[in-house]
Formats: C-alpha cells, sequence, structure tokens
C-alpha cells in the first residue's frame, strides 16, 4: 500500500511505537509494516531522540530510521553509557558513523567534558559534524581518520545507503555503493594526552576491523584511568575475513587486566519495543567462545554482572 493513507497510517503507527505505553503489539507492528515501508519510501525529518538530541535523518538507513521509529539505535548500548559518563569524562568514539553515540556523550560528560569522534569515511565525517553543529556540541573533537595497528592505506567499501554502519575493509566482491581510501593511524597517535587521561569510555564499532584497532590500542591500556572501560562491537565472520580472531583480541584485554562482559544486542525492529520497556543495559561475564555478532565490555571490574 502507498499514497496518501499509507503515510497517515505509518505517522500513527510510528506514534504508537514511540509514544504509546506499554509493548502491546508494538514489536509486530514495528517489524511487519513500519520498518519495511519507512525503508522503501524513505522520510527525511529532523527527528528528537529519546535522550533530547536532534537529528537529520534518512530513514534509507537502518540506523537513522530507527532514530526516527525508536527514538533510539542500540538502546542496551544507549543506557549502560548513560551509567557509565558523567561530567568531566572523555568518551571516544572510534567508528562515530553519523555521531548518534558522540551527541549521546556529549550531552552526558557536559561543558567539562570531552569526545572524540572518529570516523574514516569522508561523507560520514560531514553527517557528524553537521549532527554536532544541530546540538551545540562544543565538546566533539570529530576527527575524520581510520584506526589499526599501524600507519598504512585502507579501502573502505560501503555495500549499500540502506546500512550505512556497514562501511568496512573486508573484503567484499559485490556491487558497491561507494568506495574510498584512507591514511589509517593507531588510536594512540590520534589521541591528545589529556583525552588519554580523562578517557572513561572507549567504544570501537569498526565492522569486523576490531583485531587491529585493539592491538594498535594495547600500548596505551596501562596509561588509561583505573576505571577506563573499552565496549567493542565484535563480528567473528567479518574478523576471520581479515586474518583475526575474537580469541586474539581477548587475550589482549584479559592479559592487560580486563574482565570480559557481554552486552545484549539485536538489531531487530521487533526487539526494540521490549528492550525499551524493560532493563536495557545489563552487561554479563562472557563465558565460552564468541560465535556470533557481540558488544563485549571489557572492565578491570571483577563480577558476575557489571555494576
Amino acid at each position: 500500500m502507498s499514497g496518501p493513507v499509507a503515510e497517515l497510517l505509518v505517522t500513527l503507527g510510528r506514534r504508537y511505537v514511540r509514544d504509546a505505553p506499554g509493548s502491546f503489539g508494538k514489536g509486530r507492528l514495528a517489524a511487519r509494516h513500519l520498518n519495511p515501508y519507512l525503508r522503501e519510501h524513505p522520510r527525511r525529518r529532523v527527528v528528537e531522540t529519546r535522550s533530547g538530541a536532534r537529528f537529520a535523518v534518512d530513514t534509507r538507513d537502518l540506523i537513522q530510521r530507527y532514530l526516527y521509529l525508536f527514538g533510539v539505535w542500540e538502546p542496551h548500548l544507549t543506557s549502560w553509557l548513560r551509567r557509565r559518563l558523567g561530567p568531566g569524562d572523555c568518551f571516544v568514539d572510534v567508528g562515530a558513523n553519523v555521531g548518534v553515540f558522540s551527541v549521546l556523550a556529549s550531552q552526558l560528560v557536559g561543558d567539562t567534558g570531552r569526545v572524540v569522534a572518529i570516523e574514516a569515511s569522508p561523507d560520514f565525517h560531514r553527517r557528524l559534524s553537521q549532527q554536532c553543529r544541530l546540538n551545540g556540541c562544543r565538546n566533539v573533537r570529530a576527527v575524520n581518520a581510520a584506526v589499526s595497528d599501524g600507519r598504512r592505506t585502507l579501502t573502505f567499501v560501503l555495500a549499500s545507503s540502506a546500512n550505512t554502519g556497514a562501511n568496512s575493509i573486508v573484503p567484499y566482491d559485490g556491487p558497491a555503493e561507494s568506495t574510498f581510501d584512507i591514511e589509517a593511524r593507531p588510536l594512540p597517535e590520534l589521541l591528545e594526552p589529556a583525552e588519554i587521561a580523562a578517557a572513561r569510555v572507549v567504544k570501537i564499532d569498526v565492522e569486523g576491523a576490531e583485531g587491529s584497532v585493539v592491538r594498535g590500542l594495547a600500548p596505551l591500556l596501562d596509561r588509561l584511568r583505573p576505571d577506563a572501560e573499552i565496549c567493542v562491537e565484535v563480528t567473528p565472520e567479518r574478523m576471520a575475513a581479515l586474518g583475526d580472531s575474537p580469541g586474539e583480541l581477548l587475550r589482549t584485554m584479559t592479559d592487560a587486566g580486563f574482565h570480559v562482559y557481554r552486552l545484549a544486542n539485536d538489531y531487530a525492529a521487533e526487539s526494540y519495543p521490549a528492550a525499551l520497556g524493560g532493563t536495557p543495559g545489563i552487561a554479563v561475564r562472557l563465558r565460552g567462545p564468541v560465535n556470533a555478532e557481540s558488544d563485549l565490555i571489557f572492565s578491570r571490574v571483577d563480577a558476575e554482572i557489571l555494576p
């Protein structure tokens, strides 16, 4: 169905999913109707997130579509960051994309804090800078750079603008929407001494290149503050395509004195209403190997559930 009636129904459905109390029927409505419709019939709007930030979105893209539909991207990580970051902290966002977590962190760390938003894609870096201006984020330093374990030129491929979060250096033989080359550097070379000293959370989301980013980060780990925590979205299949493994990454972090926790993460539209209506952001001690895409939290805190 398309046309004015469909547009009206989608508008009403979105309002129900975002604003009505409870979660009855919301997951099914979002997954079966609203999410596919907004992908195929994109809307371009400035919307307000649940944290009060404003984002210019295009609902062709998964991340921006969920911001429009639910007012949040990755509710578990969002909730966890809210409990972690406070005034004066520094948040390092490696793979910042259009700035969802950088803008959130900017609100949380306040005028005395700092956010370092690192994004390799020139296009996404421009969008990130736009979102920061839209929200008056004067405490964000946006860096257009790639991160690795050494200085080298990397080629990034974006298969489709339907998911800008999948921009990756993993070899890809299919049709590509865009490619670009950029010089990569280890993370310690991209951070200022004051940012290293104040870093409370380092978030790494680099679509398969986690191994090289963490290897480059390793010499910095003993210089971080005692309560610093590292959040890494690990994608085993993409890591394997680059000759890396989650096991090696875990050994690097545990050898440096960090314990490993898993944070729930589900990209399915039907999961969002339940997550938002429950208690999101609980990180549980990791037991066993990492066999699927996972959000891992590395902390010096030794517990079964990360407080």
